[in-house]
């Protein structure tokens, strides 16, 4: 398997008391995670913390990093964190409306994994070109798929928070999956909303195109979020194949 540089950081931003955002990175057994907690302070924090402990538990259960076993430790991370969050729920009712986004990347021989559940995103550089790999299950993401807003109008809606889609909230789980190649010099980019909300594509671009190293990218990228207003809080991870 190809060597991956990663890097992270979290950041509490300049509004909210406390930081639902959680990440981890893993390089020994190949994935890295960001997880943004929902449902009040308290709650939303242990339900990203539930989901990136699942993740651990779930992918040191053993050393096999074939394609179909990464799969499967994939869709039983987000199956295991979903029904420990609703459980808990059903334990402490008052905490009713508890789940989390989560962006989970794995890696295996042949190329990566992704799991997608909520409006945090990963992207993906390759040959110079940005791409956005998932979509934001949210409600002006559906809006603008249905041709009722324009992307521009979905920045400044008064809904833009609105999430389709979680970890813990519904009893039925709807995962997206994503998989492909991977090669030399790709660069991901796991990260929740309140760097997406903060800056658009084009700044992130440009800061993943420069040629400094991973940890001052991380940096740089939450320094300009937190200098557009940082309203909430900020994670950044990255991994790079070299």
């Amino acid at each position: 398997m190809s060597k991956i540089n990663y890097f992270g950081k979290t950041d509490v931003g300049l509004i909210r008391p406390n930081n639902e955002d959680t990440f981890l990175i893993k390089p020994d057994i190949g994935f890295c995670l960001v997880s943004d907690g929902m449902g009040g302070a308290a709650a939303g924090e242990l339900a990203s913390r539930m989901f990136t402990e699942t993740a651990l538990e779930v992918f040191s259960a053993d050393n096999d990093q074939s394609e179909d076993n990464m799969l499967e430790k994939v869709k039983k991370t987000f199956r295991s964190a979903h029904e420990r969050i609703l459980e808990y729920v059903r334990e402490n009712p008052h905490h009713q409306g508890m789940g989390c986004t989560a962006e989970l990347v794995a890696f295996h021989e042949h190329g990566f994994l992704i799991g997608h559940i909520g409006d945090s995103r990963i992207y993906r550089i390759r040959n110079g070109q940005l791409k956005q790999l998932t979509k934001d299950h949210s409600l002006v993401q559906d809006q603008i798929d249905q041709g009722l807003i324009t992307p521009e109008e979905a920045k400044s809606h008064s809904l833009r928070n609105v999430i389709l889609r979680a970890v813990g909230i519904n009893e039925n789980l709807a995962l997206d999956i994503l998989k492909g190649k991977t090669y030399s010099g790709d660069l991901f980019l796991l990260c929740s909303d309140g760097l997406t909300d903060m800056i658009d594509d084009h700044l992130i671009g440009q800061v993943l195109y420069s040629d400094i190293a991973l940890p001052q990218q991380t940096e740089k990228l939450i320094e300009m979020a937190i200098s557009a207003g940082g309203k909430d809080n900020i994670t950044v991870v990255l991994a790079e194949i070299l």
